[in-house]
């Protein structure tokens, strides 16, 4: 096997959730054209049918299911759907996030409440559904996306429970990665700096200096920068990685 073919996904299946837009869709895309076929996750029935449609051009299977992972409920019927529609996940990339940019004093309960069973409660839930499968076969690949926000304090914005949610993205990665080293399931993590999506106003001229300037590279970054990490994490080309958090910010991280 070379090196390149290391890199191939053909024959595995790949779940996004929230890939509907912004970072999931460059996700499912990069996979998609890596090989894999896919289950694209969301909340939008007319978004997730064009993304799907766009990877059944590149040659693979797109499979769509809709529904609410922040319920117990709502992320087992999840699984259950993908895995009737395309077979046991071989590789699951929990994706689907939320962000408020508020102040700590005028967070409010149902605010907080929203980011941390979006960011966390649902990619831990997601983790357990897609996992028991994973381990019963002992093999198989979960990528989370985290964040920069897990081990810097943003600014000049204020997002308390974001940065929060992310750094215990981080630490349930590693969590995760102990306890199934030896179970064949590798569980790793991206950590983005500012990418132009829908949820990060990289264009706003308030948030270039702080977030543009304070970089190595003083530059943000398009959705589709990330695909080739995601390939290699999902791939074999990381076979020996683990608990890992691979940080993709053009250096922001740096100062």
């Amino acid at each position: 096997m070379t090196v390149i073919d290391r890199f191939d996904l053909t024959g595995r299946t790949a779940l996004v959730t929230g890939a509907t837009r912004g970072l999931g869709r460059a996700f499912a895309t990069a996979l998609a054209e890596a090989g894999a076929d896919i289950v694209v996750h969301g909340r939008d029935a007319a978004a997730a049918e064009e993304v799907a449609a766009e990877l059944r051009a590149l040659g693979r299977q797109a499979h769509v299911v809709i529904g609410d992972l922040t319920s117990a409920e709502g992320a087992e019927a999840v699984v259950a759907e993908a895995t009737a529609a395309a077979g046991e996940v071989d590789i699951l990339v929990n994706n689907a996030g939320a962000c408020i940019h508020r102040p700590a004093l005028e967070v409010t309960d149902e605010e907080w409440a929203h980011v941390m069973d979006t960011n966390v409660t649902a990619l831990w839930r997601m983790s357990q559904a897609v996992g028991r499968q994973m381990v019963g076969r002992q093999a198989g690949v979960i990528v989370n996306v985290g964040s920069i926000s897990a081990q810097i304090v943003n600014r000049p914005q204020h997002q308390p429970a974001y940065n929060a949610s992310k750094a215990a993205v981080h630490q349930l990665t590693k969590s995760l990665a102990a306890e199934w080293g030896t179970q064949g399931v590798r569980v790793n993590a991206i950590a983005p700096g500012y990418i132009k999506t829908d949820m990060s106003p990289v264009d706003e001229p308030a948030y270039r200096r702080m977030w543009i300037e304070d970089s190595a590279m003083q530059r943000y970054a398009t959705p589709d920068e990330l695909g080739g990490a995601m390939v290699f994490l999902a791939s074999d080309a990381s076979s020996f990685v683990t608990g890992s958090v691979l940080v993709i910010d053009g250096g922001y991280t740096l100062y």
